[in-house]
């Protein structure tokens, strides 16, 4: 006996000519759309970078009216979180520290600090994507004296 099943047409499947026509139209779309989501990506983390600079600068700014200087670059971010026993310690360390957390840069690494800073008060800085210095576009370094660029 053979085994016949009647499938309406209305329900085959697609053919491999139709199949092919789809995949080449969506690799059309996504060369397209693709290096436009990656270039917004990639202005993300410089806005992120950059929101972070405001955040620690404030943070460094409530520190120094409260201990009458900024942390130096040995005691580091970190004396934002948890009173530093380096000196000069801080006289004043307000209750639960001025961040909850230091943060880190978009690319997972911290943010460098200099106090005093070649080029303020205080230099806060990310290597980039490659984590080293100099580079261009995504593995340019960015700094809190470049934020409004």
């Amino acid at each position: 006996m053979k085994n016949s099943v009647n499938i309406p047409a209305g329900q085959r499947g697609f053919s491999l000519v139709e199949i092919l026509v789809v995949l080449v139209i969506m690799g059309l779309l996504i060369s397209v759309v693709a290096p436009t989501v990656l270039n917004r990506a990639d202005e993300a983390r410089v806005q992120k970078v950059q929101a972070d600079f405001k955040s620690i600068e404030t943070a460094l700014k409530i520190y120094r009216l409260d201990n009458y200087v900024y942390p130096t670059t040995e005691q580091g971010l970190e004396a934002l979180v948890e009173p530093s026993s380096l000196d000069p310690e801080p006289r004043n360390f307000k209750a639960g520290g001025y961040l909850q957390e230091v943060p880190m840069d978009p690319w997972g690494r911290p943010y460098l600090y200099l106090s005093p800073g070649e080029h303020g008060e205080v230099d806060i800085y990310s290597l980039g994507a490659d984590g080293l210095s100099g580079g261009e576009d995504q593995n340019a370094d960015i700094g809190n004296w470049r934020a409004e660029e």
